[in-house]
């Protein structure tokens, strides 16, 4: 039976009308799903596969006997019949809202976001990610999209306290990298959902090749971080409409500034030295 797509019918029209069609498992998925639909376009799979007591790959089954290519379409059809993108991205904003009103709801929202991360954070945790960072070889940020913005950033702050860091942000320019990396390196994977299969792959390939892996990322149980030695876990919600939120990243980049700052106080001379180093190396630059 062919099933209307993602153009023509939204998914929750379809979950009903093909519901006994469905295995035992795929209707468990679908019961989770329209319990709390508002909360589940949060979910990533592996959120929804734990929620529903079934394996990923039964979510992606799911997904497709509904008409969709994957998780990621399926969740963007569920979201764009749910939300107007400007509610789910800052919180309910009026058409009637004044400019001062909207910087407000947007700082509120955002400010939110980065006192949830300082939550989430684990001393311990950091510490362990901090000598980690300390005694690596090398360090490779890896991130896609709009993380492979979060990546470069964060390979120019540790290369300013002199680290040897690369970063790559082409998915092959990523696997050929982590098919080189070794036990001596730290690979760090960024990805907001989590669920980016092309970074999902490469750490893999990371730690099979004995790397240190952390992962940073915005969902604490997603398929990335079944190959993660640490976690570092930035706190926002997101819908598929808002791939690469500013929220997002403004939190993943409040953790980095954190985890700089604390590697930089471990070795503060050479640190110092390495950005007096760089300073003076761009001096010719400006004006």
């Amino acid at each position: 039976m062919k099933i209307a797509t993602l153009q023509t019918a939204s998914p929750l029209v379809l979950i009903p009308s093909i519901y006994k069609s469905l295995t035992k498992a795929e209707q468990k998925v679908a019961d989770v799903i329209t319990a709390d639909t508002h909360e589940a376009v949060y979910y990533s799979v592996t959120d929804l596969s734990e929620k529903a007591d079934v394996g990923e790959t039964t979510v992606i089954r799911f997904c497709r006997k509904l008409g969709y290519k994957g998780y990621q379409e399926f969740k963007l059809a569920v979201a764009q019949n749910l939300v107007n993108p400007n509610e789910s991205v800052y919180g309910k904003i009026e058409d009637t809202d004044s400019i001062d009103v909207i910087a407000k709801k947007i700082t509120s929202q955002n400010t939110g976001f980065i006192q949830d991360t300082l939550g989430l954070m684990n001393q311990n945790n950091l510490e362990k990610v901090a000598q980690k960072l300390l005694s690596a070889r090398k360090i490779s940020f890896f991130g896609v999209g709009s993380s492979g913005i979060t990546a470069t950033d964060a390979k120019y702050r540790f290369m300013r306290i002199g680290f040897n860091v690369d970063c790559s942000v082409d998915s092959h320019i990523i696997a050929m990298n982590a098919a080189l990396a070794t036990k001596e390196d730290v690979v760090i994977g960024i990805s907001t959902s989590g669920s980016t299969k092309d970074l999902v792959d490469a750490v893999r390939i990371a730690k099979e090749n004995g790397a240190f892996v952390i992962c940073l990322t915005n969902h604490n149980r997603s398929p990335i971080t079944k190959y993660a030695d640490e976690i570092l876990l930035a706190a926002s919600r997101e819908t598929p409409l808002q791939g690469g939120s500013f929220a997002a990243k403004m939190a993943q980049l409040h953790l980095l500034d954190i985890l700089t700052t604390v590697v930089l106080l471990q070795q503060k001379e050479q640190s110092i030295q390495a950005i007096e180093k760089t300073a003076k190396a761009v001096l010719d630059k400006m004006y």
